[in-house]
């Protein structure tokens, strides 16, 4: 008999176990049979099925995961630099850092929490981050999952330095498709986007939807609510990088003042659509 998400036990949705590597795991499960897990190791959602157990996000087979390098799959948290514009390693360091499970988080707004399998994790510097990057932050992390699986992230970077820091920022999400000439990714017209295949010359999109004819890696700018770069492997893979409400993070830096926090959302759900039965 299943879990009614009038008796489902916030508690017993959580459980902490290590991967291949030893390094420690969070799985989170909702009453009706959704489930995600996110590594310790950048605070990374590795995984995301539906109800069904079908995997939504990939993974690449190209690439084995070997700590302190990260994962190419799953969600990485691109901080405090996208890309390699900047003096960082690729996307920055909090990808590659141990996280650490947050037992007392600052409350978020009580719907953040309410019927939902959640874990917190927290990210700080160490010595060796402030001699590349000499700022201190504190960078809290809630992954949650509703009772129809919906996957939600909810990042907040606060700055604990004595003086102002800029970052950017990302969501490097990997899905996983069935075959990669059926996606249509739709609300992009007019948005200007930089052209990885091109030496990142800039244009604006004109089709009211992306398809996948061929080899596209664009990053999107100037929307407050999406960034995206789309890639393929194995015509099994979409990669959409979406950046955190409400300031563009990537091409406009964010700023914080000592003591201001930032706070960027992702949220992540199946619906239905008018080209196939279900896509992301």
């Amino acid at each position: 008999m299943g879990h009614s998400a009038a008796v489902w036990d916030q508690r017993a949705a959580v459980e902490v176990t290590k991967d291949s590597n030893g390094i420690d795991q969070v799985v989170l499960r909702s009453p009706r049979g959704a489930s995600a897990r996110v590594s310790l190791h950048g605070g990374q959602v590795v995984s995301w099925r539906n109800d069904r157990g079908e995997e939504l996000l990939f993974t690449s087979s190209k690439s084995m995961f070997k700590p302190p390098k990260a994962m190419r799959g799953g969600i990485p948290i691109c901080f405090p630099q996208f890309g390699n514009c900047g003096s960082l390693e690729q996307h920055g360091f909090a990808r590659n850092k141990m996280w650490t499970i947050d037992d007392n988080p600052p409350p978020l707004h009580p719907s953040d929490s309410k019927g939902k399998s959640l874990i917190d994790l927290l990210l700080k510097p160490s010595e060796e981050d402030l001699k590349c990057w000499p700022h201190s932050f504190e960078f809290r992390l809630r992954v949650s999952l509703t009772v129809d699986g919906d996957l939600t992230m909810i990042s907040r970077v606060r700055n604990i330095n004595g003086k102002q820091f800029s970052f950017s920022f990302a969501y490097h999400t990997y899905f996983s498709v069935s075959d990669i000439s059926e996606v249509r990714i739709e609300g992009l017209e007019t948005l200007d986007y930089l052209d990885n295949l091109s030496q990142r010359e800039r244009f604006t999109e004109q089709g009211d939807a992306i398809t996948f004819e061929s080899e596209v890696d664009r990053v999107y700018l100037s929307s407050p609510n999406v960034i995206a770069v789309l890639d393929h492997e194995k015509k099994q893979t979409v990669v959409i990088r979406k950046e955190g409400l409400p300031d563009v993070a990537i091409e406009k830096p964010i700023t914080l003042k000592p003591g201001e926090e930032w706070t960027g959302r992702l949220e992540l759900s199946v619906v239905s659509s008018s080209y196939c039965s279900e896509y992301l």
